[in-house]
């Protein structure tokens, strides 16, 4: 078995921070554009519009935390709990607000 020189470990721990930033950014912010429309007291078209717009935002702020991070797997790790937690939670309050 072939072990990676250090060039091939870091190519590779940036592909993954581009991947975590792009893939996993794309699902966070989407998750939390769901969460935040959900929760603001707005007429509906009207919080989705803010929350959709938002979603810019928040998907540099991940984008830019990938990369600020100690290492690709923190990265990963982060976003996946996040974007559990807030998938969850808008799932949740689908769920009440469809009842």
């Amino acid at each position: 078995m072939k072990v990676l020189s250090a060039s091939a470990r870091y190519r590779w721990a940036v592909l993954s921070r581009v991947l975590a930033a792009s893939l996993g950014g794309y699902a966070f912010t989407w998750a939390a554009i769901v969460l935040l429309a959900l929760l603001w007291p707005l007429p509906r078209a009207q919080a989705v519009g803010l929350a959709t717009m938002l979603g810019f935002l928040i998907y540099a702020a991940v984008a830019m935390w990938v990369f600020a991070t100690r290492s690709a797997w923190r990265a990963w790790a982060g976003i996946v709990a996040w974007t559990a937690l807030f998938a969850a939670l808008g799932w949740w309050l689908m769920q009440g607000a469809a009842t």
